[in-house]
């Protein structure tokens, strides 16, 4: 079949990942079929975010070898991955601003919303002196994966942690370009986009799901890992996708047979306080990252996680919702002892 003849969503992945790796990763994940033929001369927002998700699904298996192994060994005993969501991280300054990049989730909700996402319930999360918000596609809340963001409350630390959270992140530049924000302002308004502006800008809006601040010193990125793992962490790996989330059908089998092959799994699994939303999760790879200094530190990196779903019964729909102690206990998987790094 000729690029020409595909759906705007894979055309689009083509175009931003290639031919060979766009395809592998679409032919890795369940995707709903109401979303594959959308084609012509414009783009919806349902079909570009359904590719961005893919090409951050793609991205974050090339830096979580376990999620890549987990993938093979899944699509080699002839399944695929249900893509329930993915988590990123972000700072707040009382203030406002990161340097050039909006402050907190709003760096991600001027993406989200225009691309037809809705904030479903908020989710404090105040031992880890964060606030997490999960985000829902309006067209396919099933289908598109959804977005955990959390935002780590800068005021809510000692005046020694917001000097140092100062120097490491206060110079964030914003990666979205004047072209990117104008497709985005498109969708908002509801106008259509044209195949050849959303291509041009969703490489650009994937840029977004990066580290915007240059490297920390080793003792910066000390002392804020000794005040909060997440901030420790969001010092190496920035906005890059935290996790993604395989949807399956029992978490809890799941994690006991990948125990039993030696996975890097975590001990308890996480039971939202409904009963109906299970989760757990691989530990974080370690990766090798810059520090100011010049030299490069193995740190805590990303990871994948597992999720069941059962029937609202009020509803008669897939529970989709969050829970705040599930979240806490999963966002431990990227601690790290102060000095860690070596």
């Amino acid at each position: 079949m000729s690029i020409e003849n595909k759906g705007t969503m894979e055309r689009l992945l083509i175009a931003t990942l290639g031919e060979h790796v766009a395809r592998q990763t679409l032919d890795m994940l369940v995707i709903d079929p109401a979303l594959l033929p959308q084609g012509g001369d414009t783009v919806s927002r349902a079909a570009f975010a359904m590719a961005m998700n893919v090409a951050l699904f793609d991205d974050l298996l090339r830096r979580v070898p376990s999620g890549n192994a987990y993938v093979a060994d899944t699509l080699a005993r002839g399944g695929r991955v249900l893509f329930d969501h993915g988590a990123l991280r972000s700072i707040r300054f009382p203030e406002g601003p990161t340097g050039a990049l909006p402050a907190g989730e709003d760096a991600f909700t001027r993406i989200f919303l225009p691309l037809g996402y809705e904030m479903a319930a908020i989710y404090p999360l105040d031992r880890l002196k964060m606030t997490g918000r999960a985000y829902r596609h309006a067209d396919f809340p099933e289908a598109i994966p959804q977005f955990f963001l959390s935002e780590l409350h800068v005021e809510r630390f000692d005046a020694e942690f917001a000097d140092t959270a100062a120097r490491v992140f206060g110079i964030s530049r914003d990666p979205l370009t004047d072209q990117a924000k104008a497709v985005l302002a498109r969708y908002a308004a509801g106008e259509p986009v044209s195949f050849a502006d959303a291509a041009a800008a969703l490489p650009v809006i994937l840029s977004a799901f990066d580290r915007q601040h240059e490297p920390a010193s080793f003792e910066d990125y000390q002392l804020l890992l000794s005040r909060s793992n997440e901030a420790g962490w969001i010092a190496t790996e920035g906005n890059g996708f935290n996790h993604a989330t395989d949807r399956v059908a029992d978490v809890a089998a799941l994690a006991q047979r990948l125990k039993a092959e030696d996975r890097p799994m975590k001990e308890k699994l996480e039971v939202s306080a409904t009963g109906r939303v299970r989760q757990t999760a691989f530990r974080a790879d370690s990766v090798e990252r810059p520090f100011a200094d010049g030299e490069w530190r193995m740190v805590p990196g990303s990871f994948y996680e597992f999720i069941s779903r059962d029937i609202d019964p009020q509803t008669g729909q897939l529970d989709l919702a969050f829970d705040t102690g599930n979240a806490t206990g999963i966002f431990a998987m990227t601690s790290a002892e102060p000095g860690a790094a070596r």
